[in-house]
């Protein structure tokens, strides 16, 4: 179910969300993506790509589904708690709303 989200991914980019090349790596349990970001599109690879992504997400499958599959929209008790671990929670915002999230 996992790899059918990042698989639509493509299609579903927002032109412009992003304006400068942005990578995101995330850990999903036991699932590795990194997610590269431009202007034009983006592209998902499986395992890690790059050595330091301007985001890295630790979040469990559960969560990470409800996210995407229920629009659900995390707050600061997640972060709080540990259930989503990030460097950069503003660029996660910016990752949903790539996405119309």
């Amino acid at each position: 179910m996992l790899d059918e989200i990042f698989d639509k991914s493509a299609t579903l980019y927002r032109k412009g969300a992003f304006t400068e090349k942005t990578t995101f790596y995330f850990s999903i349990d036991e699932v590795r993506k990194t997610v590269v970001f431009d202007k034009e599109g983006c592209t998902v690879f499986d395992g890690k790509q790059v050595e330091d992504a301007d985001c890295v997400c630790r979040i469990g499958s559960e969560l990470f589904m409800k996210i995407f599959q229920e629009n659900y929209r995390p707050g600061m008790k997640e972060f709080m708690s540990g259930a989503i671990k990030s460097n950069s929670p503003q660029l996660l915002q910016q990752f949903l709303a790539a996405f119309g999230r």
